[in-house]
């Protein structure tokens, strides 16, 4: 199956590089590493990251394959006037937050996939 056309565009002007600020980043988290049920885009005012806005998407699909909530983050995006966007394709962890949706410091109870697990290279720490 191809990209649709909100996701060539967004890979388009991630490949462009840095064209200054504000910077839109782009992530996608998922319980595991094979559904992305979440997707953060923000936008970095400075080079101090300041984070300027923030919008979460949540599904129970794949949103790194919804044209529709990837032309709402492109919709976002251009509100924001972000010169360039930053993203990382794969889910990098867990949709829940530490902190907010269980305790600083450990793992998610509802997210056995990542306990132990390097966020970017998936694989384990120990």
């Amino acid at each position: 199956m191809g990209q649709g056309r909100n996701k060539k565009l967004i890979n388009g002007k991630t490949r462009i590089g840095m064209k200054g600020y504000p910077v839109a980043t782009i992530a996608f988290y998922g319980p595991t590493n094979t559904v992305a049920t979440k997707l953060v885009c923000s936008i970095i005012k400075h080079e101090d990251n300041n984070v300027k806005a923030m919008k979460k998407w949540f599904s129970k699909n794949d949103l790194r394959k919804s044209e529709s909530v990837l032309g709402e983050v492109l919709e976002f995006i251009e509100q924001n006037n972000a010169k360039s966007i930053a993203m990382v394709d794969n889910i990098i962890g867990c949709p829940h937050e530490e902190g907010i949706d269980y305790p600083d410091g450990e793992s998610c109870p509802k997210c056995i996939y990542w306990k132990g697990r390097d966020r970017f290279t998936h694989e384990r720490l120990h």
